[in-house]
């Protein structure tokens, strides 16, 4: 498969997989969140299942459950000795769903933030972060299609993991984070941002983890972008500005958007699709349901 043709059609990622595997009864250990389902056996079968859930809810693309394996967390829960069998096992068990599914599925490698969610800023030493992303990226590699830098929230953060992936030779797509008026956690615009990572060559530009306010807010700048761009929306109700991930269960703290029903996603995404967007999938709190929903999209 030409990747680069591939993206050139409009194309649906997987939902929030991390949110959906808690509400699958995922009790998860500090702020591993999601990768508990990694670091326990009896949890693998959930994973399988959670991909193939949104194959068959019309994913064309779903994304390792990796977000919560990056180093730093095995370093805060005192794992770092099972770094590699997280990663790995993330990998093994997205290509077994697919295998399952029987369907021609891409599976993006999820290569999240190295420092802390949802902020930009890299902590001290930018080589540990440079780093810490070559580590993972490594161990991601081999089984997947493309890299899907996932939650970016600074021009900067994104190029680190741009340049950390190079020696791997491998297609990639930039997910940015914005909140208020499209501005990145740096306070970048999203669009400016875009624009600026046109050079890497990437395969798109996402907004990602994102809500719908937000995003709408900036309608009259999508039409000038000349590169694949897409979204992948949440539904979380609330995001604090600085507010850093801890032992509690997310959806305890961020809560949940009851108003982005099924319906009002798949309005959500025509607008979206109307402006221009190739992408269109979810992020936290967005459901199979969801996804399935984007059969009705008129491209």
């Amino acid at each position: 498969m030409d990747i680069k043709e591939f993206f050139k059609q409009f194309r649906v990622f997987d939902g929030g997989m991390g949110q959906e595997l808690l509400a699958r009864g995922i009790k998860p250990i500090s702020n591993l969140w999601s990768a508990t389902a990694l670091l326990k056996e009896e949890y693998h079968q959930t994973v399988i299942d959670t991909h193939i859930d949104f194959i068959n809810a019309g994913a064309e693309v779903i994304l390792t459950n990796t977000f919560g394996a990056r180093l730093r967390r095995c370093e805060d829960t005192k794992i770092v000795d099972k770094f590699e069998y997280l990663n790995q096992t993330a990998v093994n068990l997205a290509k077994k769903a697919v295998d399952k599914s029987g369907k021609k599925i891409l599976i993006g490698a999820s290569l999240p933030p190295q420092n802390f969610t949802y902020m930009s800023d890299l902590g001290p030493d930018k080589n540990k972060i440079f780093e810490n992303f070559k580590k993972q990226a490594d161990l991601i590699n081999e089984g997947t299609d493309f890299f899907y830098l996932d939650v970016m929230c600074s021009l900067e953060e994104a190029e680190i993991g741009i340049n950390s992936i190079k020696h791997l030779n491998k297609e990639f797509i930039v997910g940015l984070h914005y909140k208020k008026d499209g501005k990145l956690p740096s306070g970048e615009y999203f669009i400016d941002v875009l624009k600026a990572l046109k050079k890497y060559k990437p395969l798109a530009v996402t907004g990602s983890c994102v809500s719908v306010e937000d995003t709408l807010s900036m309608k009259k700048d999508l039409k000038d972008i000349d590169i694949p761009f897409g979204f992948k929306i949440n539904a979380f109700k609330e995001i604090p500005f600085g507010w850093k991930p801890d032992a509690t269960n997310p959806n305890e703290v961020l809560g949940k958007d009851t108003d982005i029903t099924t319906e009002k996603f798949l309005d959500i995404s025509q607008q979206l699709i109307d402006l221009g967007s190739k992408i269109i999938g979810g992020c936290c709190e967005i459901t199979p349901s969801h996804i399935s929903e984007l059969k009705k999209l008129k491209c």
